[in-house]
């Protein structure tokens, strides 16, 4: 989670242009981020040892740096740019493999998952540094909750236009993605019936679900650089929203999914996320954006995170309902001729849409089961 302060009031007469970097990779090259938990092996309850597992990573050969988050029990792991979702899916293999010895050298283990089964997150140490203190000071309460964990998908544009033209275009689809990575259904201990509490819980700060409909890259930026003037926010990574233009890295950046504890799982929502991009660029501009439609995007994805594949969500044609599982099974098969030529379809294979990562905790009977289960599966 990118994390800042409200920052001072600037004047619009100094503001420039949101700096970008569209076009430095080919489109469509992707990058996946991980966030993973840090875990006693002996009480399973997170562990604040972020600093102790990027300073041992160090003497360590891994394709991508460990980096931290807002609390000291996570880290996050970064593939770099990768031509194919194949590519990706060896580079996250190849980190979680890494970090598995870099955390056994410390006398520690990890998990992978939405939230940690049982720990609270207002008792989680933050990280010391100045942007998250500011961050917590800033937002109190609303940033402690957020000990949640998600993968995060990168995929490289052209230009502003093709980002917010792609961005559009997967707002239909997103809380179907919601409902197939759904993977946090206990929280605090509890099993309550969600099963991605995750998406709960990032809904207690600003600017998260879907963007405003802004009709354009131009009409997003102007938006952005009128707020970032009028000193709500610093820059275009405190929009927390479940997709968002990334300038500076110059990607779409896909933020909706759960963090899955099976790494293959990881690898093959990636791909599914890259295919729906090629898809959406394939069959060009959609035209004007109905706003109402926004309102479809709130209510679907609510009923992701609470049901997951059986969730009951409005169809993207917006004229009849469909459950999370058949809407899986549609997205699919639409997005199948383009993994194809992409050469990941055998990735999406993984995916089964009636099924989510959350099932397989739920049937375990106490949080620490539900523990013990995501450490053996993260590394499995």
């Amino acid at each position: 989670m990118d994390c800042g302060r409200s920052p001072r009031a600037r004047n619009p007469r100094e503001l420039t242009a949101t700096p970008s970097t569209f076009g430095k990779y080919p489109t469509l090259t992707m990058g996946v981020e991980e966030e993973l938990m840090i875990v006693d092996p002996a009480t399973l309850d997170l562990f604040p040892g972020v600093q102790r597992i990027r300073a041992r990573a160090e003497s360590y050969d891994l394709p991508g740096p460990v980096k931290t988050e807002l609390h000291a029990s996570i880290f996050e792991l970064n593939t770099p740019p990768c031509a194919t979702a194949h590519e990706a899916a060896a580079s996250l293999t190849a980190l979680r493999r890494g970090i598995a010895e870099v955390v056994a050298a410390e006398g520690l283990a990890f998990a992978a998952a939405g939230c940690h089964p049982f720990a609270r997150a207002l008792d989680q140490e933050i990280v010391d540094d100045e942007r998250y203190q500011h961050f917590v000071g800033w937002a109190g309460v609303s940033a402690q909750r957020q000990g949640v964990q998600g993968l995060h998908v990168h995929l490289s544009m052209p230009d502003g236009e093709t980002c917010w033209g792609v961005l559009e275009g997967m707002l239909q689809w997103l809380p179907v993605i919601l409902a197939l990575s759904a993977n946090s259904p206990w929280f605090e201990g509890v099993q309550n019936g969600v099963h991605s509490n995750r998406a709960e819980i990032l809904l207690d700060l600003p600017r998260t679900g879907a963007p405003p409909p802004c009709g354009s890259y131009a009409g997003w930026e102007a938006w952005a650089n009128r707020l970032i003037a009028l000193g709500i926010f610093e820059d275009a990574t405190r929009l927390w929203w479940d997709v968002r233009p990334n300038p500076h890295l110059g990607t779409v950046e896909v933020r909706i999914a759960d963090q899955q504890t099976d790494v293959r799982r990881s690898a093959a929502l990636a791909a599914l996320i890259q295919a729906l991009a090629a898809t959406i660029i394939e069959a060009g501009p959609s035209g004007d954006v109905d706003p109402s439609r926004r309102g479809d995007y709130h209510h679907n994805r609510w009923a992701a995170s609470h049901y997951g594949p059986l969730a009951t969500l409005i169809h993207p044609e917006g004229n009849r309902i469909a459950t999370a599982a058949e809407l899986g099974a549609e997205l699919l098969a639409f997005v199948a001729p383009a993994a194809t030529a992409l050469g990941s379809s055998d990735l999406l294979a993984i995916i089964n849409p009636d099924v989510c990562e959350a099932d397989l905790q739920t049937v375990l009977s106490t949080p620490h089961e539900v523990a013990a289960d995501l450490v053996a599966r993260s590394l499995a």
